[in-house]
Formats: structure tokens, C-alpha cells, sequence
């Protein structure tokens, strides 16, 4: 009687004590501009670089690309709920934060999945290579990437399109978050459990395999090099993205990976906060900082910026 399709909620955000939310929103804040910067400049630096002009650095440029946009999804409302105090979000609002959200988290998985491929093909069909990763499979498994994600995200979202909620109720996180949107329904969510779990499930399941085989396939031919140094010149090309798939997942099984009784803990925030925001903050420094190519074409850049002035 009292359901409706379109309400308005209230996102509670990581802290009900008002004393704190400056401090937070002064975090937050320097966190999510970090997060702009690190990933603008990764673009730059190869976009601006020819010698950078290859398949490792168009995924790692997507990466980037998808990180930028992702911490865009959630910050700004967090943010502005931590200023104001008011963290009412209209229901329209909430869907196009799902959406997106969804999309860039699908995205962040798959993308991850492809890096994995192709340093398979490069560590393990070194002379196949340019022949394996030519410019038009690369943008064909990044289309495809995106496709599936828009794909997946817009079922979700039309789906809980059609349920129905009370008015004004609360919900135990930053952002609109599949889960507690869930348990606030008035509706029967049996089909919406159902599908999340089946294409979630599926999406996460094969990246992991994929990213699981291709490094079980990397280590076992590294192990045949005879030199040390030829070991550790094949897996400095794998460091970063490990370092990144560790990251990434730990945080995301973290939060998901829990019984629902569990769901609004303050260690599902924490983890939550770990994967929508630090981690695509920590992307590109992970790479920039280990990658020689990145730091000297980031050192060229800022040398013209430097004799321009």
C-alpha cells in the first residue's frame, strides 16, 4: 500500500557523526582528485607517445579510461552528501548511478582479463605476437568488452526499474549499491537475485579463469628460461597488472563474497570504498611507477610544459 516505483532514499554514507564528515569529505576529496590526475596523466603519457603505441598500453589506456570514470560514479555524490549533510537521491538518480556503476565494474573486470591475455601471447608467442595482438583484435576485444558490460548493466537496471520500494528509506551505504537496494524492495526480487547472480557470476568466474590460465601458462614458460635475468625481465612486464588483479579482486570478494546477514557491515563500506575509489586511484602510480616507458614519456611531457613556459 505504501510502495512506490519511483521514490527518493537516503544514502547514509560512511559515517553518522556529523563531527566527522569534514575530515572525511577532506580525504575523500584529495583522494578523488588524485584519482582524476593519475589516470589523465596515463592517458596523456601515451597518448602523446608513439613508442607507446601498442597493445599492452591501448588496454592500459582503456584501464584508465574506465578508472576515471568509475570513481566519477560514486565520489561526487559521496562527496556532496559528506558537505551538505544531505544524502537524498531520487530513484531516477539512483538507477543511473547503478547503471554506471555496473558498467565500469564489469568493464574493470574484463579489461583485466584481456591485459592477462595479451601478456600470454607476449610472453609465450613472442614471435606470434604482432600477428596474435594486431590493432583491429585489440579494438575488437575492447568493443567487446564494452558491449557485454552495457549489455549486463542494462538488464540489472531495467529490471529494477520494475520494482517497487517505500518512500524515503535509508540505505546503509555511499552509494546505490545492488545489494542494499535488494533488501529495501517491496517487490518479489527472486528474478533480479536470480539474473545477478547468473551474469555476475558468469562475468567474474570467466575473467578469473582467464587472468588464472594465462599467468599458470606465463609461469610455466618462464620457468623453462635458462637466465635469471630472463625470468626477471619476462615477469616485470606482469608485475603491475598482478599488483593491480590482487587489488582488484580481494576488495571486490570482500565486499560481494559475504552472507547477506553481513551485507551493511562497516567492513563491506570499507571494502567497498577500497575498490570503487582507492583502487582505480592506485592504477596508474602501480604502473606508472614500475614502467620505465610511462615515467620518460611523463618526463617529456613535462620538460615541453616546462620550456613552453
Amino acid at each position: 500500500m505504501n510502495c512506490s516505483q519511483a521514490p527518493t532514499f537516503i544514502l547514509l554514507g560512511l559515517s553518522s557523526d556529523a563531527e566527522k564528515w569534514q575530515a572525511l569529505f577532506s580525504i575523500f576529496l584529495v583522494l578523488y582528485l588524485l584519482g582524476l590526475l593519475g589516470n589523465l596523466l596515463l592517458l596523456l603519457a601515451i597518448g602523446a607517445d608513439v613508442h607507446l603505441h601498442t597493445p599492452m598500453y591501448f588496454f592500459l589506456s582503456q584501464l584508465s579510461l574506465v578508472d576515471l570514470c568509475f570513481i566519477t560514479t560514486t565520489a561526487p555524490k559521496m562527496l556532496e552528501a559528506l558537505w551538505t549533510g544531505d544524502g537524498s537521491i531520487s530513484f531516477s538518480g539512483c538507477l543511473t548511478q547503478l547503471y554506471f556503476f555496473a558498467v565500469f565494474a564489469d568493464m574493470d573486470n574484463l579489461l583485466l582479463a584481456v591485459m592477462a591475455i595479451d601478456r600470454y601471447a607476449a610472453i609465450c608467442h613472442p614471435l606470434l605476437y604482432p600477428l596474435l595482438m594486431t590493432p583491429c583484435r585489440c579494438r575488437v576485444l575492447v568493443s567487446g568488452s564494452w558491449g557485454v558490460a552495457h549489455c549486463v548493466s542494462l538488464t540489472h537496471t531495467l529490471l529494477f526499474s520494475k520494482l517497487y520500494f517505500h518512500n524515503n528509506q535509508e540505505i546503509p551505504h555511499f552509494f546505490c549499491d545492488f545489494g542494499p537496494l535488494l533488501l529495501l524492495s517491496c517487490s518479489d526480487t527472486y528474478l533480479n537475485e536470480v539474473l545477478m547472480m547468473a551474469l555476475s557470476g558468469l562475468l567474474a568466474i570467466s575473467a578469473v579463469l582467464c587472468i588464472v590460465s594465462s599467468y599458470a601458462c606465463i609461469f610455466y614458460a618462464v620457468a623453462k628460461v635458462p637466465s635469471a635475468q630472463g625470468k626477471r625481465k619476462a615477469l616485470a612486464t606482469c608485475s603491475s597488472h598482478l599488483s593491480v588483479v590482487l587489488l582488484f579482486y580481494s576488495t571486490v570478494f570482500a565486499t560481494y563474497l559475504k552472507p547477506p546477514s553481513s551485507s551493511h557491515s562497516s567492513q563491506k563500506v570499507v571494502a567497498a570504498v577500497m575498490y570503487t575509489l582507492v583502487t582505480p586511484t592506485l592504477n596508474p602510480f602501480i604502473y606508472s611507477l614500475r614502467n620505465k616507458d610511462v615515467k620518460s614519456s611523463l618526463r617529456r611531457i613535462l620538460n615541453m610544459v616546462k620550456s613552453q613556459d
